[in-house]
């Protein structure tokens, strides 16, 4: 904790913190950086959010991006306290985020449309009692990570099966931001002593956010290409004002 600022919040009970002094620049934020670097997120989720609306796109598109809106609004309370309560108001949802993505990823080639959605939701609904009851940890970690690894098979399927390049594109930055902000996340949580000696902290933690932001808006912006693709919309990969891509179609007029 900087010295002269107090704690608005009071004693830490979240199950861990991170390599960023506590309260450095307002007693009501315990880690800046850690904080602030998820408006990207956030900011990503509402793009997504309103080219899902305005095209008519599926509704588990539209649920997709407000689950990462709110995951990033979860992780903003959960740094900017480092309270329990609001730990777990990051950690839920971003599991229910990956119940998303695997629903979305294998829900084409499921013949019992009902099964899985009503799996789905009961696991994640079972999830967040138990978690509220129980404090996750290593646990946690390991669940989500296996989650992941559910993900990303699939993933690659479904990049070898798309020939578009721009589409490929952004498949390939969806595997190099979930690199980078892997490796941020490793360095900043097992190497934070030897971090705290340096003149400047990387912010590892926080530029996990920032990569993971992006990385969920291009796992989102290709998935909705795909899942175009399915429904023969005539998907295009575009980009907005030459820099951000998102995914324009052309449904049939029958549709």
């Amino acid at each position: 904790m900087a010295d002269g600022i107090s704690s608005f919040w009071g004693p830490v009970t979240s199950s861990h913190e991170w390599c960023e002094k506590n309260y450095v620049y307002s007693s009501y934020v315990a880690e800046f950086y850690n904080t602030i670097s998820n408006i990207p997120c956030i900011l990503l989720a509402l793009i997504g959010l309103v080219s899902s609306l305005l095209q008519r796109f599926e509704k588990r598109f539209s649920i997709l991006h407000l689950s990462n809106m709110a995951l990033g609004i979860g992780s903003v309370m959960y740094h900017a306290t480092l309270q329990h309560v609001q730990q777990q108001s990051d950690e839920t949802p971003m599991v229910w985020e990956m119940l998303l993505y695997i629903y979305i990823l294998y829900s084409p080639d499921w013949h019992y449309r009902s099964t899985m959605p009503t799996f789905l939701f009961l696991y994640g609904i079972s999830f967040a009692v138990l978690h509220s009851v129980i404090r996750f940890d290593i646990g946690f970690k390991f669940h989500y990570v296996m989650l992941c690894l559910l993900c990303i098979p699939r993933m690659y399927k479904y990049y070898i099966h798309t020939q578009d390049t721009s589409a490929k594109s952004l498949a390939k930055l969806y595997f190099a931001t979930l690199f980078l902000g892997s490796l941020c996340w490793l360095g900043d949580r097992f190497c934070c002593t030897h971090i705290s000696t340096w003149p400047i902290n990387p912010q590892g933690h926080a530029l996990w956010h920032v990569f993971m932001g992006f990385n969920s808006y291009f796992a989102n912006t290709f998935l909705m290409f795909c899942r175009a693709q399915q429904r023969d919309w005539s998907p295009k990969v575009v980009c907005f004002m030459g820099i951000l891509p998102y995914v324009r179609i052309q449904k049939p007029k029958t549709q």
